[in-house]
């Protein structure tokens, strides 16, 4: 198998001196045609914190390909920050931006005829968007996560920005003062990385080593520090391996690494967005996997990890007792895991994890005998207001079910301004619709309305559903992905103020108390809301994607 398989034909023979004239510009020399070329994904942006070192990231794995006979060639996709745009109309570009990174790293992989392909991703949408593109190539690649930020102090404790945004709810509540507000979102956020709890980011960072696609060790590194910069390196000589041995994606992204995915997502408590980029990234390295794989495996797996949102500990925390490595051999011990899936070590799981031992301890991730919860916490739910699915993250610490009077709102501004003017109460359940990849468009996250809830001590008290989506950061009584969305017509739609809704996780249900009849009834008198305000990206998103139930995807041939 040749080295530069796809690079051959961009710098082999006379007829190709003008392509090599280009690259000569850019700093290759003789012997570098003579080498397969790495192309370097870099999400490096002064956008967001969690990508504002990815450049220097990105530098450190071009030295570790080019010392071991590669030659790399860095480009750069964009960044969105979920942080920044949360709340806003800005955040319905959000899950458009995953789409937007795979489509640029395949455009350019592709064009520039590259033999392997290194991504280095940091906010939430970033590493999906990667592996989508690498399992679409599929060229011998490797993901290397920007890693998780430090956490901030207030008043001797730590924070990060999911207690912003519950603070300005305990500060609608006038528990705190401006200037305690002020004083917290001055310190959540003290540099480079991604938020620092279980949120979507470290959450789709350890769903990818789990997977087989990243070296081991890091998705649970500090972004800042030499164990990151070492596996930046040692990922860049990796990949050169791959490609001698023509190992690829797909020999790795199989079914049974996806379940190791989904079960490590599980174990520790993960994003529910997960659901929705794995569903994604699997259609993408085509593997059949579809929602209700999520409560097959869920039903065998428990919750081990004592992290925020749900839990007590930070990210850093996880990372000093020794990250993922150690959780996956407890995993593999309790034969939870597929140890002979391979993995981009050229190895798989189980000789990965050979040498690894069990260093945890029993606080911050707990024993498989007593576990958090003994299955696991994302569980999706049909019933006659999401006959397609729906994605619910029960903790166990909200209890297992609720039913409650609906309070509807068109969009979350709406419910944003209800709760911030303590407009709910007790009992409710919060509805927020046309939030769906189409109706939005781009599938919002509630971030801001659940903390707000959170922050006004109504967490117990009422719950959410949406055909939008969650922050990883967000806890309470939740349910999002509901599917058909209302844009398309799905019940969703029909729900009126005072309906009494139903959410139950033990029988896997969610229910408006009302007749098929009335539903019908209520269906003959809707009407879809026009697009005609939509143009570019939003407009294309919209017309192109599909359902969250499918992952939300935008390449889906129509059968």
């Amino acid at each position: 198998m040749t080295k530069k398989k796809y690079s051959s034909y961009v710098t082999n023979g006379a007829d190709k001196a003008p392509n090599r004239a280009m690259l000569r510009a850019v700093g290759f020399e003789n012997n570098d045609f003579n080498k397969p070329i790495i192309g370097i994904a870099s999400t490096w942006a002064m956008v967001t914190p969690c990508n504002m070192h990815i450049n220097l990231l990105a530098d450190h794995a071009a030295k570790g390909a080019n010392t071991n006979g590669g030659k790399a060639i860095i480009f750069n996709t964009i960044t969105v920050s979920d942080g920044i745009s949360m709340g806003t109309p800005g955040m319905k570009y959000s899950l458009i931006s995953r789409e937007v990174i795979a489509d640029s790293i395949e455009t350019v992989s592709g064009a520039e005829g590259f033999d392997g392909i290194l991504t280095i991703g940091g906010c939430d949408k970033n590493m999906p968007g990667c592996l989508i593109a690498m399992a679409r190539l599929n060229r011998p690649s490797i993901f290397i996560y920007g890693g998780s930020i430090m956490p901030g102090q207030y008043k001797k404790k730590p924070i990060d920005v999911v207690s912003v945004f519950e603070a300005v709810g305990a500060y609608s509540n006038k528990e705190i003062s401006k200037s305690e507000l002020t004083d917290i979102e001055k310190a959540a956020i003290p540099g480079p990385g991604s938020c620092g709890g279980m949120y979507t980011a470290n959450t789709m960072a350890s769903a990818i080593e789990a997977l087989g696609m990243s070296l081991p060790g890091s998705s649970t590194q500090i972004a800042v520090s030499k164990n990151k910069k070492d596996d930046c390196i040692n990922s860049g000589k990796q990949l050169v391996k791959l490609i001698a041995k023509d190992i690829k994606p797909r020999d790795i992204m199989t079914r049974e690494a996806f379940e190791n995915a989904i079960t490590v997502t599980i174990a520790l408590g993960g994003s529910t967005n997960a659901v929705l980029h794995l569903l994604a990234m699997a259609d993408a390295a085509k593997v059949k996997l579809n929602i209700n794989d999520f409560n097959k495996i869920g039903k065998k797996i428990p919750v081990l990890a004592d992290l925020k949102p749900s839990g007590t500990h930070m990210m850093a925390k996880f990372c000093e007792i020794g990250g993922l490595p150690p959780l996956l051999k407890r995993l593999l011990n309790a034969k939870l895991l597929h140890g002979d899936c391979m993995t981009v070590t050229g190895k798989t799981v189980k000789e990965n994890l050979k040498n690894v031992k069990d260093i945890l301890g029993n606080d911050v991730i707990k024993p498989i005998r007593s576990p958090i919860k003994k299955d696991s916490h994302i569980v999706v739910l049909k019933g006659n207001l999401s006959p397609e699915g729906s994605v619910a993250k029960i903790s166990g610490k909200e209890g297992l079910d609720f039913e409650g009077k609906a309070i509807v709102f068109n969009s979350e501004e709406q419910c944003m301004n209800a709760i911030l003017n303590k407009k709910i109460k007790k009992g409710s359940v919060i509805v927020i619709r046309y939030e769906g990849p189409k109706g939005g468009p781009g599938m919002r996250e509630m971030l801001a309305p659940t903390s707000a809830i959170m922050g006004q001590g109504l967490g117990s008290d009422v719950a959410l559903i949406t055909d939008g989506r969650f922050s990883g950061g967000t806890h309470g009584f939740v349910v999002g992905h509901i599917t058909p969305e209302a844009f398309e017509g799905g019940p969703l739609a029909l729900v009126k103020n005072g309906d009494v809704i139903r959410i139950d996780s033990k029988t896997k249900k969610l229910d408006v108390l009302i007749s098929k009849n009335e539903l019908n009834k209520r269906k003959m008198k809707w009407k879809q809301p026009s697009r005609s305000h939509l143009s570019g990206a939003l407009y294309k998103y919209s017309i192109l994607v599909s359902s969250a139930s499918e992952g939300a995807v935008t390449d889906r041939v129509k059968k």
